[in-house]
């Protein structure tokens, strides 16, 4: 377990090391692995915890689901600031508040941080492979999801998979935009 687990750490390190949502967040190419990986431990380890981390062509590809409870929104602080971090508090807080706004909390819900492909492996449909299975099984235990698309590029993936914006993006100052999508549990019978 722990090998996977420090596997897909270092998946999203690569997979986000030129998101533009990233570069906003950590704007030094030099420092930004390392910060990366200090933010995507605790939400992999948490996910890894419940049975919800998911991997896909031999974990070239990772999808990182957190399962949330009516008011919780993935924003939650996480204890102590590690170090790595430190430098990035300002972008960080803003990140989380403009976030954690638009974060629905009304309903339990499966929320989906992070998902990422080893760039090498893009083009394989290992993102829809991610996304697929997951979401029947949240489909069969009738759990809505929510996620912020970080790029223009991974949106369309999402909306083929049942996700849908729910308004304007959110903006980050003097930065990229975030779209929130949600998704309702489907309903129908395959075959239907």
């Amino acid at each position: 377990m722990e090998i996977e687990y420090e596997q897909s750490i270092a998946v999203l390190v690569t997979a986000f090391q030129h998101d533009p949502v990233s570069r906003w967040v950590f704007p030094d190419d030099a420092t930004r692995p390392a910060a990366m990986a200090r933010l995507f431990a605790p939400l992999v380890r948490r996910s890894a915890a419940t049975g919800d981390l998911a991997t896909a062509g031999d974990g070239a590809a990772v999808a990182v689901w957190v399962r949330l409870a009516a008011g919780e929104t993935g924003m939650e602080d996480e204890g102590e600031l590690p170090p790595e971090l430190a430098p990035h508090v300002s972008r960080l807080v803003t990140f989380a508040e403009l976030a954690g706004r638009r974060h629905p909390h009304d309903r339990a819900h499966l929320y989906l941080p992070f998902l990422g492909v080893a760039p090498a492996q893009h083009g394989r449909g290992l993102g829809s492979e991610l996304l697929a299975r997951r979401l029947a099984c949240a489909d069969a235990e009738g759990l809505p999801a929510y996620l912020e698309a970080s790029s223009a590029r991974s949106r369309p993936l999402y909306a083929r998979h049942g996700f849908c914006d729910t308004g304007e993006p959110i903006t980050l100052p003097d930065g990229p935009p975030l779209w929130p999508m949600w998704r309702e549990p489907s309903t129908q019978e395959k075959g239907q």
